[in-house]
């Protein structure tokens, strides 16, 4: 379990244990130039004014996990976006010079915004074979667990993490199970919903500076312990 200082909400480790290795990133930890990682994603990635996003934080705990301080994360997340916008953004942003490891954050907007979940499936599906095609390694993250997306968007949520979880099975990619990760703090430990989002986020969408950080040391805390090939 990671504690960094929180003090609360703790992190089983069910949550920080990927099915999936990064031999990519490992020989990229082993090699001469700087190793990369691209946080591809939408306003979870790319942050609010008053919370530094989780890619920010990640590549801190990287540099301090593996005592590397030229590990960058470069933040390629864009607000309002979901899978569709975020694909047709792959050969500016991804494929260019292709990272060892790409986080693929996606599915909020497919909730939030009310939009086509079948069609986002398919876009999820598109997106993670054509990062399959290229000389990397990938891990998804499915949405937060907060106000916004519960209530009367309870049943859609349930469905896009599913979703997101059986094509990442069938690509063979790992996935940072955030949406469970925030729901075991909130409900095992007691955490209330009003901790995990931004106070100054009248939707109740967005992460607050506690749970960011709480992500982003249990995300690290995988990518590290990930194994580097199949065994």
């Amino acid at each position: 379990m990671s504690d960094d200082g929180a003090g609360d909400g703790d992190i089983p480790a069910e949550f920080v244990t990927f099915k999936y290795p990064l031999p990519h990133l490992a020989a990229a930890l082993l090699g001469k130039d700087p190793p990369r990682i691209v946080a591809m994603g939408s306003s979870s990635t790319a942050g609010r004014e008053d919370v530094v996003p989780y890619p920010a934080r990640l590549e801190m705990y990287l540099r301090r996990a593996y005592n590397n301080p030229r590990i960058d994360v470069i933040n390629r997340g864009v607000g309002g976006q979901e899978a569709d916008d975020e694909v047709g953004r792959f050969n500016d942003d991804i494929f260019p010079e292709p990272p060892p490891l790409v986080i693929w954050q996606v599915g909020t907007n497919a909730v939030f915004q009310n939009r086509d979940i079948d069609k986002v499936a398919t876009k999820i599906a598109e997106g993670l074979a054509r990062l399959r095609e290229q000389p990397l390694d990938v891990v998804m993250m499915d949405p937060q667990y907060v106000p916004a997306m519960l209530g009367d968007k309870a049943e859609a949520s349930d469905r896009i993490v599913s979703i997101i979880a059986a094509a990442a099975e069938k690509a063979g990619v790992s996935v940072f199970r955030r949406w469970a990760l925030m729901r075991h703090w909130h409900v095992h430990n007691n955490i209330p919903l009003d901790r995990m989002i931004d106070p100054t986020d009248d939707a109740k969408l967005h992460q607050s500076d506690w749970s960011t950080q709480r992500v982003s040391v249990a995300l690290s805390e995988a990518i590290s312990k990930a194994p580097a090939a199949v065994t």
